[in-house]
């Protein structure tokens, strides 16, 4: 499974700019994350580029862009940590961020040693943004998942392999959600609904003018 942009912003709560921004590298400093799958059009995110674009996004909460390419500048360069970025969890605070692990936290952007984090920030679970709810990565409605190892990650009904935009589809095309287990047996109205609920949100980035910032 690949996640073309307006999926990835969905699931991590991304502006389609800022996807676009965070590709392209500066002339002081690298890119934010550069799609591991296909970086040219048709551009193809990962289920680990979408996990490491949440930790983005809530870093850009409390940390400037220019703070966020100098630590990630940091910990590329500087500490020579070279896996994908999903795998390292980053912290904002303090006016900094940190490099976290389990008993420490390094900063990244002033280098000034070690200290201790005491507040750690769970990236898959819910979070605000500009007052829009960015869903959980892993639930992101109540009867849908999202698995890597289900149909690559792509969003599905919970407990099946049914994809939720093919249910939402029927919705459209006027099946009521009581009748989607005609098509489909098994899948509840319920889930049918979550499932046409959940694809307004992904459809609601193709909306995005641009007024909205890169940042």
């Amino acid at each position: 499974m690949s996640y073309e942009p307006r999926l990835a912003a969905a699931l991590s709560g991304a502006t389609m700019r800022q996807l676009s921004h965070w590709r392209k590298s500066t002339a002081a400093r690298g890119a934010v994350l550069v799609p591991e799958l296909s970086a040219a059009r048709p551009v193809l995110y990962s289920f680990r580029d979408v996990v490491a674009l949440r930790v983005c996004v809530r870093l850009r909460q409390e940390a400037s862009l220019q703070k966020i390419r100098r630590a990630l500048d940091t910990l590329r360069d500087g500490l020579d940590e070279r896996e994908h970025l999903s795998g390292y969890r980053l912290v904002a605070g303090d006016g900094t961020i940190y490099l976290a692990a389990p008993d420490h936290a390094v900063d990244l952007v002033r280098r000034r040693g070690n200290v201790v984090i005491h507040d750690m920030v769970d990236v898959l679970q819910p979070f605000y943004r500009n007052g829009r709810q960015i869903p959980a990565l892993l639930r992101p409605r109540n009867h849908l998942t999202v698995d890597p190892l289900v149909r690559g990650g792509e969003p599905v009904i919970e407990g099946t392999r049914i994809p939720a935009s093919e249910v939402a589809a029927l919705l459209r095309d006027g099946v009521p959600p009581e009748s989607i287990k005609d098509f489909y047996p098994g899948v509840a109205p319920e889930a049918a609904r979550d499932a046409a609920d959940f694809t307004a949100y992904v459809d609601s980035y193709s909306d995005e003018g641009p007024r909205q910032a890169a940042s």
